[in-house]
This record gives C-alpha cells, structure tokens and sequence, in this order.
C-alpha cells in the first residue's frame, strides 16, 4: 500500500509525542489518528479500519518492562490480525522490542525517532509480505529505488553480486572497499537484506563524522546525567543493532583511541555505557566500509592490525564507475525512469550521442555523480530525448566564479598551460589519496567546497 493511502492510529500516554507524530504523519498519509489511552484501542479499531498502529509499550508511570505492550499487541492481533503494528520503545527496551517481534510486531522503533526512519519503517510495514494474499484491486509497482550500486552487467558487477550471495548467509564481518559514490551502503544493506538477520534492525554509523567526545555514546549509549547535556539515557548503534546488522562506514578514518574502544567491544561482545559499569550484551554482524587501504593505514601505525582482522574476514572491492563504463547507460536509463516518475513527467529518451558522452566521463564521482547528473537533465532537458547539452558536468556560476577571482592576464596570456597545471595536480592528488576529496583537498590546501569548485570547472 502507498503511504499516501494509509490510515493511521497512534496510541501513547504522551501528548507531546502524539502531537509530534500528528504533525509528522498529517501530510503523508490519507488519515492519522491519535489516543493517550489505550484503553480505547480496540474500540477504535472497530469504528474504522487502520493499515497500521503505532504502539507505545509503557503507559503507567515508572513501568519500564514492556509488558503493557505485549498485552495490547496480544489484543491488535486477536481482533485485527492483518494490521501492521510498529512498537514504540523507549531507552533500555530494544530487547524487550526485539522479543516483540517474535510475538507478532511488524517493526519497532527508538525514542527519540528519526522522522525520514520513521516514515521509511512505516512504508516499509504497509507492503504486503511475501506470499501473502491480497484482495482488492492490484496494487500499483513500487517507484524504483533512485540509487542502486548493484544495476549493471559488466564482469566486475557480475563477480561483486556473486561474493555477495556467497558471503550473505555467513555470520562473517564484511570490509567494503571502494572510492566514493560506488554504493558501498547499498550492498552493505544488500548483505543484510540477503542474511539469516533480515528481519532485525539494519543500524548505520558514519563514524568519521563522530568526534572522539561523542564516539562512545553514540556507539555504545549513555545513561541519564553522565555528561552535561544527558538528560535522558540513550541507546548506543551497538545495542540498537543487536539480533541484526551494524554497519560502520568510514571506518579507516577514526583515530586509534576510538579503534582500541572498537576493538574491546567487538572482542568482547558487549558495550559499557557511558556513566554505567554495567555491561551489555550485544550479538551483532559487522559490515564497515572504507574508501583507503587499511593495510597501507597499518603499515604507516595509522591503524590497529588486529582491528583490521576483526573487520575484513571477507574483503569485497567496489569498482569505480570508469572501470565498468559498459554498465553506465543501464544506469544513466534507470535514474531516468526514477526521476521521471518521481517528477511525473514523461521518461525521457538517450540520445546516441548523449550515451557516448557519459562512457567517456571519468566520473570522479562514480555512480552518485551519475544520478545527480542524469536527475538535473530529466529536470531541466529540452525535449523528450536527452542530447549532449543536456550534460555539462559543471557548474557555470563556480566557473565563473573563479574566472572572475583570477587575475585577468592569467586568463588571457597563459589560460592553457595553468589549466593543465591545475588539473593535473589536482588528479594526482585525489589518485594518491584513492579518491578522498576531503584528504586530496587538505593536502591541496583547500576547502572541500572549493575543490569541488575545480572539479566543476575543469569537468572532471
């Protein structure tokens, strides 16, 4: 079912929640309706036909055990057994949640949520499962996902969804390398969505972008008043994630306290929270994901060798969109057909000369460079084909830009010589740091934005 079709009961004790989610919920779904006691559920229930509920598990105060809940998911399931029901869990009851499913819970979420989670959990609730009959009238295809690193047909493709079936069904912690914008995330949910851990949480971490002040808590969780701002506990990834799939990207980024940390609670299996002494139990499957070579990293002391054993059991390359340039009309025509529909315009054809230029694109930023470039031409295009004019592969305003910020006799009296120079500096250091823009541009003392104001200029 379309969430733009649902309708949707909300039932917890808390009116700022219920308020919260009303808004959230009021302009992407056919009807959404709210209810402090869930006393009322079942009458509800049979004044009008719900797709799914939303069911907090604690309503008296102080009661942490979740098992008002199971009592009022025990009764959705007696009177309404085709409702998709999604637990609302508070801090210390992912266990609690993960029990519920075996008792019958489509799905369950943290407090606090993420609204884009949320509405991609509730979507997810409303498809009819596998086998399972549906009356009515058929349902319309779903829109097609508008990125994909698993589309194409070239040899290296090919061998990459091979190791993926290979290695799915295993328990085996999985090192996905690759530059960026080859969809390392995308087959790491592939992986997930192929394992015996399917229908537990898919939990992701950038954990480059985690400073070292808040690596533990937000891996590990907290406890109420362990630091200034903890006024309420929280769950770490590592909790969140057990009974399914931890995914860590940017892993050859952090630095080697945080790496000592890591290594500690994968060996262990557990986590301490931040101000608890306690232990908690984690079973997890690691993937993480690197656009470096971590055995370069340990050969410089920049990376713990026995945390790169714990990590990369099997090891799968993503290759660069320049290598497999046979995939990139399969590619370019599928974010066509996305973008068309998601802009309700008729989808666009590919001109001869047009698909000759994207092959011949280095695409520097692989298949996410393709998307964005094939969404901007369905966008702006002139006509029902797609031409060459349609993809500059540069911004004209940065171009500008830096024109104007150059002295005029550098333009006018040697423009070529410094444009090569400049471009070819540039290539090498983005090839020396294996296509890290944020690492190529530091060493060229520059600022990410402004090295993407070069890569624009020079079409790269």
């Amino acid at each position: 079912m379309n969430l733009k079709h649902a309708r949707i009961l909300v039932v917890d004790d808390e009116p700022d929640v219920l308020f919260a989610l009303k808004l959230l919920l009021k302009t992407e779904v056919r009807e959404v309706v709210t209810e402090k006691n869930p006393e009322l559920l079942l009458s509800l229930l049979r004044q009008q036909p719900f797709d799914a509920v939303l069911l907090d598990m604690n309503y008296r105060s102080g009661q942490a055990t979740g098992n008002e809940g199971f009592y009022w998911l025990g009764r959705i399931r007696e009177h309404n057994p085709t409702t998709a029901v999604i637990l609302l869990t508070a801090y210390g009851d992912v266990r609690t949640a993960v029990r519920a499913l075996k008792a019958g819970a489509t799905d369950f979420l943290l407090k606090p949520w993420h609204n884009d989670q949320l509405l991609q959990t509730l979507a997810a609730a409303l498809q009819p499962k596998p086998g399972s009959k549906s009356g009515g009238s058929p349902k319309k295809p779903r829109e097609p996902a508008a990125t994909t690193a698993l589309l194409g047909e070239s040899a290296a493709m090919q061998e990459v969804r091979a190791i993926i079936e290979k290695v799915a069904p295993t328990e085996a912690n999985v090192l996905l390398l690759g530059e960026n914008g080859t969809g390392k995330e995308l087959v790491a949910k592939s992986l997930h969505e192929q394992s015996r851990r399917a229908a537990r949480p898919f939990v992701a971490a950038d954990v480059a972008a985690l400073s070292e002040g808040v690596f533990e808590s937000e891996l590990f969780g907290h406890t109420k008043g362990a630091f200034t701002d903890a006024q309420a506990g929280r769950v770490g990834r590592f909790e969140a994630a057990t009974g399914g799939t931890l995914f860590l990207d940017e892993i050859g980024n952090i630095g080697l306290p945080q790496q000592a940390k890591l290594l500690t609670a994968l060996q262990n299996r557990q986590v301490v929270p931040v101000g608890s002494n306690a232990s908690v139990p984690v079973d997890i499957r690691l993937l993480s994901a690197t656009n470096a070579s971590l055995h370069a990293l340990v050969a410089r002391g920049a990376f713990r060798q026995d945390l790169m054993y714990r990590l990369n059991t099997v090891e799968i390359t993503l290759p660069p969109l320049r290598e497999r340039d046979d995939d990139v009309p399969l590619l370019a025509q599928h974010f066509a057909q996305v973008y068309a529909a998601r802009n309700r315009q008729p989808e666009p054809e590919f001109s001869a000369a047009a698909l000759r230029k994207l092959r011949e694109h280095p695409w520097p930023g692989n298949v996410r460079e393709l998307q964005h470039a094939v969404e901007r031409a369905v966008i702006l295009g002139a006509g029902p084909v797609l031409l060459p004019a349609d993809f500059s592969f540069r911004n004209p305003e940065s171009a500008s830009a830096s024109a104007a910020a150059a002295p005029a006799e550098t333009v006018t009296e040697h423009p070529l010589p410094l444009l090569e120079a400049e471009k070819n500096t540039i290539q090498q250091a983005i090839a020396r740091h294996q296509g890290n823009l944020t690492k190529a541009a530091k060493e060229l003392g520059l600022t990410r934005t402004a090295l993407y104001r070069r890569l624009d200029k020079h079409d790269m």
